[in-house]
């Protein structure tokens, strides 16, 4: 895939669910495009849209009408398995829950979709203490989730969606576990990744506060965009 377009691309996207006057418009004719290496945040009351329009992103659920394009290629034209591969090979997903194996320790977490990609056990081992040590737990490998605290179980989650080298990073609520000093470790470990490592990041979040974080800021109402924010000034 090529990466002289942009990464992501949405042309008059709808979804709908259900029909005749049970039918839900949950996404009305997005338009919008994210270039590598930005940090955006999409914000929005419960049922704006904007769960719906990551779920698109991450090839979880599919449009519609209208156009998903990834690095240029056309998504909803792929089939289910090709977009699992999509799904597989390009995007990293961080959840509010963290989602790890409790009797299983931090550097095996992090290595679990390494062995999906049948990566030899060398390898996927270094990359996953590489990931580790990227997100501050050099050290902590041999610790389960037990022994960690909230902020460092979201770290290894993190670097369980960061091992595989995704185009791109979804984070649904990444912080909607941890109280406020964690929360922001977070937020700050996350924009460092984005500023030093240029890892894009897509990120859905209620609070105002860790969207400050982001630099774009998409606001959803009733199915569509209505605002968007670049470092604090309305466009």
């Amino acid at each position: 895939m090529s990466s002289a377009v942009p990464l992501i691309t949405l042309h008059d996207l709808s979804k709908s669910y259900g029909q005749g006057d049970a039918k839900v418009n949950a996404l009305c004719n997005i338009n919008l495009q994210i270039n590598s290496g930005e940090f955006v945040a999409m914000m929005g009351p419960s049922g704006s849209g904007k769960s719906t329009c990551m779920n698109i992103l991450g090839c979880l659920d599919t449009p519609s009408t209208g156009q998903y394009l990834f690095q240029g290629e056309a998504v909803e034209q792929l089939s289910r398995n090709q977009r699992a591969l999509l799904r597989r090979h390009y995007i990293g997903f961080v959840f509010q829950g963290f989602n790890l194996l409790a009797r299983t320790s931090a550097l095996e977490n992090v290595e679990l979709p390494l062995i999906y990609r049948r990566i030899p056990r060398a390898e996927r081992r270094a990359r996953a203490r590489a990931a580790l040590a990227a997100v501050g737990l050099e050290g902590r490998e041999s610790h389960t989730a037990a022994e960690l605290s909230g902020g460092q179980q979201q770290r290894v989650a993190i670097a369980r969606a960061l091992v595989t080298e995704p185009a791109v990073l979804l984070a649904d609520e990444p912080t909607g576990n941890l109280d406020s000093e964690r929360s922001h470790e977070i937020m700050a470990l996350l924009s460092r990744l984005n500023r030093d490592n240029g890892i894009t990041i897509i990120m859905v979040t209620h609070e105002h506060d860790i969207a400050a974080f982001a630099k774009r800021t998409l606001h959803f109402v009733d199915g569509a965009i209505q605002q968007t924010a670049v470092n604090g000034a309305s466009l």
